[in-house]
């Protein structure tokens, strides 16, 4: 019975070696968690509500509701500041020939809602890719080191032994380490490129609108009551027009013209706004990361972080090894710093200086 549990503990056991950094875990889990739950909470609205509802005369409600949604509804940009119930309905709904000819108002075609659920999911992968390709580049390497040497509590044989392993690996492998490096700084940068691609492919998303949806919404929040023009009405509508063109009795091809209520829109705008924030604040911190990156190319720089991560052991022995390290080198020390116990990676670090 114990080892059927004890197999069962070591099935389910997690992981414990870091292999990345906390600007790193910002995309793949931060990011990543927050696209999906947005995912799914769209769908569980999209697919188990009633997304858009028709009003119209002469086509049946359930039709109107589904040509709409499969179609598009369409807006008038120019009229969302419009005064609502003197001038236009609602905003950005009227007739572009009642407010003069059809060139004067540019009619915008809302098409992204139907594909809100999967581009969110689409863009959860995009954050984890890194992740992924830094996983199959690092190949277990950090925990193949570590040997259980995170743990304090560790036979006195055992832990020589491992140590002494570690030591000699480490030193016949000295200078070897700088494409394992290489490597992850890659990874950081395609973190990097992704965020800022994810802020353009979303704009793209919305129509241009993306960009400079946060600043406009932060402007109309500062505005007063009477005379601000909320910029969310624009880019989600919560009530949008439709045409649907059939047979009448006489075969004339008759059109009606439908008010179409977008209730999953008041979703997507508090969605995106956050979004919006989320993916600055993210690029400003990987864009911070990718300094420190640089950074580290610096031996002087790199001295500084490995003896603050090595607290415990001498300062001369930290400097001997950092004079002998080429960034590869320092980089697998910095990881076993994160992973190993605090007393067992002192002791490693002057059996090293020694070695």
């Amino acid at each position: 019975m114990y080892d059927v549990f004890g197999s069962i503990r070591g099935l389910l056991k997690i992981d414990s070696v870091s292999i990345d950094n906390n600007i790193f875990r910002l995309h793949y889990k931060g990011t990543m968690f927050i696209l999906v739950a947005f995912s799914l909470l769209i769908t569980q609205k999209q697919y188990f509500g009633d997304p858009i509802d028709c009003i119209v005369e002469g086509v049946n409600a359930n039709i109107m509701d589904t040509y709409c949604w499969i179609h598009s509804t369409f807006t008038i940009p120019a009229l969302t500041g419009a005064e609502v119930g003197e001038v236009v309905p609602h905003p950005g709904i009227s007739n572009p020939n009642i407010h003069g000819s059809d060139n004067q108002h540019e009619i915008r075609h809302h098409k992204y809602y139907q594909w809100v659920t999967l581009f969110l999911y689409l863009q959860a992968i995009m954050f984890y890719i890194p992740r992924y390709l830094w996983k199959i580049w690092e190949g277990g390497k950090v925990k193949m080191l570590v040997m259980q040497l995170n743990s304090p509590i560790l036979d006195d044989d055992v832990k020589r032994n491992r140590k002494a392993m570690l030591v000699d690996c480490f030193s016949l492998n000295l200078h070897n380490h700088n494409f394992y490096a290489f490597r992850f700084f890659l990874c950081e940068l395609l973190n990097f490129v992704n965020v800022i691609g994810q802020i353009y492919f979303t704009d793209r998303f919305l129509g241009y609108e993306f960009t400079t949806y946060g600043t406009r919404v932060i402007a109309f929040s500062e505005e007063s009551l009477g005379t601000r023009h909320d910029p969310m009405d624009e880019v989600f509508p919560k009530v949008a027009k439709c045409t649907f063109h059939k047979y009448g009795a006489s075969g004339t091809i008759e059109r009606h013209d439908g008010l179409c209520v977008l209730p999953l829109n008041i979703l997507n705008e508090k969605i995106y706004i956050f979004l919006w924030f989320w993916f600055i604040i993210v690029a400003v911190v990987s864009g911070v990361g990718l300094l420190y990156r640089l950074a580290t190319f610096t031996p002087a720089f790199r001295q500084i972080l490995l003896r603050t991560r090595s607290r415990l052991a001498s300062s001369d022995n930290v400097e001997a090894i950092s004079r002998k390290c080429q960034i590869g080198d320092w980089f697998v020390l910095y990881q076993l710093a994160k992973n190993m116990d605090p007393l067992i990676y002192k002791e490693f670090i002057t059996d090293l200086a020694n070695k």
